[in-house]
């Protein structure tokens, strides 16, 4: 399962930097070299993996800007059991010195990964809530885009403007790129709305939408403030439990092993809806 996976989209509160960091937590529980890579400037990804943004002397700017190998900037994350490549709002200042640059600006991250790409199993990549230059980064150094998304009205909207870019990327850049898979978070079954959404969802994508649903879940949105992925903080909630669900689910499809979702087709048990921790 030798992948670079970029965790995309442009909306916000989707379950983006939930979805990397305990998948990231997840994969490795089942003996996978994981590296997580925070191209967000707020920097989430690195606080909820107990990294403290404000003490950075190197991460993802200094590599981007080519003042620091990828190498030296990565941090062992123990309460995960993956390595990560931190944050912070310094990332701002890079995208910004990056845009002035007229040529290679959007092949900084690849090039940065190339080093190290053999040294992981799977590398994913926690995108900003943003269609901006960290994302065409991440989406160029990808070799598919896993994108969390809310059964809600405006998703959709969302979902074509995400999967626009990713068209002009394979075109112009990276024509290897796909779609890894859409998965549907803070899902609640409750919601006549959510069940109309995601009906919609599988008839458009088929086996594209992951079979494992990602519930609400009281400790899933508690474990950022502990710095840790629910799987440290409580592996039998719904939450952990989905994700680890998740990560095999990945796993399978790697392996050819997944077949086509139905529409109407029941959710994964552990992805119930209840808000229950």
């Amino acid at each position: 399962m030798k992948r670079v996976i970029a965790i995309a989209n442009q909306k916000g509160g989707v379950g983006k930097t939930t979805t990397a960091v305990n998948l990231a937590a997840s994969l490795a529980a089942t003996r996978r070299r994981v590296l997580l890579l925070d191209m967000d400037p707020q920097g989430n990804a690195t606080m909820g993996s107990g990294v403290d943004k404000s003490q950075l002397e190197r991460g993802a700017c200094e590599v981007l800007l080519e003042e620091a190998a990828l190498a030296e900037a990565l941090r062992t994350v123990e309460q995960g059991g993956y390595v990560l490549l931190p944050a912070n709002q310094d990332l701002t200042a890079a995208e910004v010195r990056l845009l002035g640059l007229a040529v290679g600006r959007e092949t900084r991250l690849r090039q940065a990964l190339a080093p190290v790409r053999e040294e992981y199993d799977v590398i994913l990549i926690d995108c900003p809530p943003a269609l901006n230059m960290l994302t065409v980064n991440a989406l160029v150094a990808a070799d598919s885009v896993l994108i969390p998304m809310q059964c809600e009205y405006y998703a959709l909207e969302g979902l074509s403007a995400l999967l626009g870019t990713i068209e002009q990327i394979r075109a112009a850049v990276n024509p290897a790129l796909e779609i890894e898979g859409i998965l549907r978070t803070m899902f609640d079954p409750r919601n006549n709305l959510a069940n109309e959404v995601s009906a919609q969802l599988i008839m458009h994508f088929g086996e594209k939408v992951f079979r494992t649903v990602v519930p609400r879940n009281i400790r899933l949105a508690e474990a950022p403030s502990f710095g840790r992925p629910v799987l440290f903080h409580d592996k039998d909630s719904r939450g952990a439990l989905a994700y680890l669900a998740l990560a095999g689910e990945m796993i399978r499809r790697a392996e050819g092993a997944a077949g086509p979702l139905e529409p109407g087709e029941a959710e994964s048990e552990v992805a119930g809806g209840e808000a229950a921790p």
